[in-house]
């Protein structure tokens, strides 16, 4: 049995609907909190998948968090080495950056259930079970496309929302691991965002209980495809 690690960021953007996927195949969950933990130490080359989970801060702001700079050092291991890491919205930024990538503020900040487009690299990878969903936006910044990583899916706001590099990382701006119960803690800890963007929590709540269930079965089976495939 081997034991995964997650880095979360804030102790309320988990693995969600992955967390018992993992735990069903016999996998145990290690929660690194990447504020207080010591990053540094971390093995970066232990052969199970790595998960590097969201947070409301930016990639690029290691100066007033000095821990990204370790969290990245990690990253850049690990994808090095070419072990499995799978990367959620500051996650997937944080891999961007970490391969040379600029990450930066998007054009309009992007919250809430909304469609993604797979392109033809996309539809042939492990995320064709989203189709073009809805899936859950939440996040103000985007990147470039890393030198190297192929472009798996776009929006009309972003055009990098995810990407593969080589067979082993794969990059979500978006989530697919989020469910309905677990955003209410979103919706107290981003209390703050939402109201700056004008989205109130009874309209978010009913989409989440629209869309949760299913993009949460269809994230269910790109994470099973990956995992399978590695």
């Amino acid at each position: 049995m081997s034991t995964i690690l997650a880095i979360r960021h804030v102790a309320f953007e988990d693995l969600g609907s992955f967390e018992r996927l993992l735990q069903a195949r016999g996998h145990d969950i290690r929660y690194v909190d990447a504020v207080t933990d010591d990053l540094a130490a971390l093995p970066h080359d232990d052969p199970a998948p790595v998960f590097v989970l969201g947070g409301p801060i930016g990639a690029y702001e290691e100066a007033i968090y000095p821990f990204l700079k370790d969290e990245l050092r990690f990253i850049e291991k690990r994808l090095a080495t070419k072990l499995p890491i799978f990367g959620i919205c500051l996650g997937a930024q944080l891999m961007a950056r970490a391969l040379g990538a600029r990450v930066y503020p998007a054009p309009a900040k992007e919250l809430g259930w909304a469609p993604i487009a797979l392109t033809a690299a996309g539809e042939r990878s492990v995320l064709k079970p989203i189709g073009s969903g809805p899936v859950l936006h939440w996040h103000g910044d985007t990147f470039d496309l890393p030198a190297g990583a192929t472009r798996l899916a776009s929006t009309a706001i972003c055009e990098n929302q995810a990407f593969s590099f080589g067979p082993n990382a794969l990059a979500l701006q978006f989530h697919i691991e989020a469910e309905a119960q677990g955003l209410e803690r979103w919706y107290v800890g981003h209390t703050m965002e939402l109201a700056l963007a004008s989205i109130t929590v009874p309209t978010l709540r009913a989409q989440s209980r629209e869309f949760a269930a299913a993009a949460a079965s269809r994230g269910n089976a790109c994470l099973t495809a990956w995992l399978d495939a590695l």
